[in-house]
């Protein structure tokens, strides 16, 4: 059993899946963003890969409000180039662990952001998704909602939520 922080997570052994024992957890994709909520998901992330000879799926988000009355044009409040950024960061972070990993920029619309990670790690065959649980009220996650809930509910694998750090 390995600790990381206040959590233990179980780590089945590499083989698992030829012993008959499911997913061994190899495939690891993670939403990474530019404002440092998914840096502890990033470390157990990277953690967990070493543990389990795994690769990572690195995906920073890049969200789009539709402009009213514009024919379908798009407003994003992240550059491309800033969203790229944001994945050379996260891809040096990891591959200092010596982690395999990739990763890609996906568009996607404010209000669907959960259903396009999904997707996305659906369509990479990832076998978890670990994120991070950004610090929020009772009355912020009533009136936002939790990207954690929702991923949790569209993934189709299992979804790891990180824990907070000790401030």
């Amino acid at each position: 059993m390995s600790s990381y922080g206040q959590s233990d997570v179980y780590i089945p052994a590499p083989d698992a899946r030829a012993a008959g024992g499911g997913k061994s957890l190899q495939r690891i994709f993670v939403p990474v963003d530019s404002f440092g909520q998914s840096d502890r998901a990033l470390e157990l992330a990277a953690r967990f890969s070493v543990e389990v000879g795994g690769q990572l799926r690195l995906v920073p988000v890049r969200m789009w409000d539709p402009v009213p009355r514009s024919g379908g044009a798009r407003f994003y409040p992240e550059t491309s180039a800033k969203a790229t950024a944001v994945l050379y960061q996260a891809l040096t972070r990891v591959w200092a662990y010596g982690v395999p990993a990739s990763g890609v920029v996906v568009d996607a619309p404010r209000h669907r952001v959960a259903r396009f990670i999904a997707a996305e790690a659906r369509s990479w065959g990832a076998e978890v998704i670990v994120v991070s649980r950004r610090p929020r009220t009772a009355v912020g996650v009533l009136l936002l909602g939790s990207l954690s809930a929702q991923l949790m509910r569209e993934a189709s694998c299992p979804v790891l939520v990180a824990p907070e750090g000790r401030r």
